[in-house]
């Protein structure tokens, strides 16, 4: 049976489970909402930000003489031990959607780091007569900078991994796209036959679609460096002492090596959360990218048999309970719907971020769960894109020879010699007499031997045609 401790806030008395570590704000939070069953644990990368920030809020107040050394030092372990991911699981049940504008996410790591420090101090759980979770853990700050600042922390220091993701994806496809530079086929249009092209600028596609991306996101992550921290309730930076602000970001640049800067007005940036929208809009453009790229493979991959089948996508798992053989595209499809759901969590972003009001937008808790979710998604599903999808993708040259043989794609640079109207005539005897092209334009003899030769050779330098972009 689990001891009970009884803890008291301007509600009344409450009781907390003896074994945790939070106190009667976190219980408040955990009994108010229970809604989305993502957790605060769910996203420790969040917690550490926090503790963070936190550090850098006691370092600072020791700096300025508003905070004894001891306590100083007692929180600052305390919230090491956070940044290290200790004491987790059992300590931070408050639900990721909350009122408050995240105060309950802020008061859940005040009462644990207040806690953490009571026991680094000798003293129990819950004594706050020595150590106190707004007096001396939340001093000279508001949930109101403390959370901003501590969620544009969290999405700068997971860039790194998603930018890796992107570049490890975007060299992947290059590789493919140099391994099949010679690989002739059919380009299309609006689905159908349009114009020669190579396999492998269909993949050096793919990687520039990629490598245009991480260029948005370093510039969009850019717009989070400037933080409030700070500015207090609204802006005005009350019950802050002076000098704090710069004393704390330049403790908390130490501490998280994200060399971050204090905003030049404190009141817009307490309000503001277009960084957010902006970098959001960056992950849903990634998804809507990422979500052409799959469609592609997927239709290139179709049949194998009876569809396109000019590329071979590794098997990684049986494609059906009836069907015995089939194979799907599932790391594709499994992309496709994460991009789906990138792309609505950007919505739930905008539409948060227009609900903010006079000067504070509560709505940030849901903004940064979606973006977070989405980073989380958008990072992991690359990685497995990459490694059980596109390092393992096949071209069937023969195939997409014999579908080129057989189309009348090589009516574009044969327009060039004998005119528009003349191809687009042969063409339709070709497809009306059912054969191809070439035996057509050899019937009608309307071009030289070395000039059929120069359209209807193997080489992808034929009809002009070439993979310098300049050409």
């Amino acid at each position: 049976m689990i001891v009970e401790r009884i803890e008291s806030d301007l509600i009344g008395p409450l009781a907390i489970p003896g074994n945790v570590l939070y106190g009667v704000h976190t219980r408040r939070a955990e009994q108010n909402f229970d809604v989305s069953g993502l957790r605060l644990k769910d996203f420790p990368e969040l917690i550490q930000s926090m503790a963070m920030v936190k550090k850098a809020a006691a370092l600072a107040n020791r700096d300025l003489g508003f905070l004894p050394p001891e306590k100083a030092q007692a929180i600052s372990d305390a919230c090491d031990k956070l940044v290290e991911l200790r004491r987790i699981e059992e300590n931070f049940p408050v639900d990721m959607m909350q009122g408050g504008a995240g105060t309950s996410t802020n008061m859940n790591v005040n009462e644990v780091v207040t806690n953490l420090a009571l026991i680094n101090l000798g003293a129990n759980v819950g004594d706050y007569a020595k150590l106190h979770p707004n007096d001396d853990v939340n001093l000279s700050q508001s949930t109101n900078d403390v959370y901003p600042t501590a969620i544009r922390l969290t999405i700068l220091r997971a860039c790194d991994g998603l930018v890796s993701a992107q570049v490890n994806l975007r060299d992947a496809f290059r590789a493919k796209a140099s391994q099949y530079a010679e690989a002739l086929k059919v380009g299309r249009t609006q689905l159908q036959d349009a114009v020669p092209m190579t396999a492998g600028q269909e993949f050096e596609a793919f990687a520039e679609l990629i490598d245009e991306d991480i260029i948005q996101v370093q510039s969009a992550s850019r717009l989070l460096l400037e933080v409030n921290l700070g500015g207090s309730a609204i802006g005005t930076s009350i019950n802050v002492p002076r000098g704090f602000p710069t004393i704390a970001c330049r403790h908390l640049s130490e501490i998280s090596g994200v060399q971050l800067v204090a905003a030049r007005n404190f009141i817009e940036a307490t309000s503001d959360t277009g960084g957010f929208v902006s970098f959001s809009g960056v992950l849903k453009r990634i998804a809507v990218k990422l979500t052409k790229i799959c469609n592609d493979l997927r239709l290139l991959s179709s049949g194998p048999l009876a569809g396109l089948g000019e590329v071979r996508l590794p098997p990684v798992q049986a494609g059906s309970s009836i069907m015995p053989g089939k194979v799907n595209p599932v790391i594709p499809e499994m992309m496709n719907q994460l991009s789906f759901q990138v792309i609505g969590n950007d919505l739930t972003v905008t539409l948060a971020a227009s609900a903010g009001q006079l000067q504070l937008n509560a709505m940030e808790p849901v903004i940064v769960l979606n973006i977070l979710q989405s980073m989380r998604m958008l990072t992991r599903g690359m990685g497995i894109f990459k490694q059980r999808c596109v390092d393992g993708i096949e071209v069937d040259v023969d195939r997409c020879k014999a579908l080129l043989d057989q189309s009348l794609v090589l009516a574009t640079p044969l327009a060039r010699l004998i005119g528009y109207s003349k191809a687009a005539e042969l063409s339709k005897k070709a497809l009306a007499s059912k054969r191809n092209l070439r035996q057509v334009v050899d019937e009608e003899r309307v071009l030289s031997p070395g000039h059929v030769e120069q359209i209807f050779g193997d080489s992808a330098e034929f009809a002009g045609f070439s993979n310098d972009p300049s050409a």
